[in-house]
């Protein structure tokens, strides 16, 4: 019984073949571009980061801190009572600001500005790619 829908044509396959990029959803695209960039840094500074958890959230959960300009595009969580620090990247506010390149420039920008303050460093020590959008 289960595998049919109400009106009783079974399951239905896919629209779109999953090797193709559309496939894809928004948020899964934008998190292959965050693992991309936590990479990058993890091969230089993870050693020095020590533990430290990447997160995606859609949106910020709050309004912005008093020290914070708009709403916030990633916020660093220190780390706590044994609990790792966390770094998290909002994805609707960065997807609304740049898309394609652009868009994998800006998510390595806010990781790079949340791992600087993590390691107590410049953003452009972090990544030599900081600020260029390249």
């Amino acid at each position: 019984m289960g595998t049919r829908d109400r009106h009783g044509r079974g399951l239905r396959r896919p629209l779109l073949p999953h090797n193709v990029p559309a496939y894809l959803t928004r948020a899964d695209t934008f998190a292959d571009l965050v693992k991309e960039a936590a990479d990058r840094l993890d091969r230089r500074w993870g050693k020095d980061w020590g533990r430290v958890e990447f997160g995606i959230e859609t949106v910020p959960p709050s309004d912005p801190a008093p020290w914070e300009q708009g709403v916030a595009l990633g916020r660093l969580f220190p780390a706590d009572l044994g609990q790792p620090a966390r770094i998290v990247l909002y994805r609707r506010p960065m997807e609304l600001r740049a898309e394609g390149e652009e868009l994998a420039g800006m998510i390595r920008d806010v990781l790079a500005e949340n791992v600087a303050h993590l390691l107590g460093r410049r953003p452009d020590e972090i990544d030599g790619d900081y600020g260029t959008g390249a």
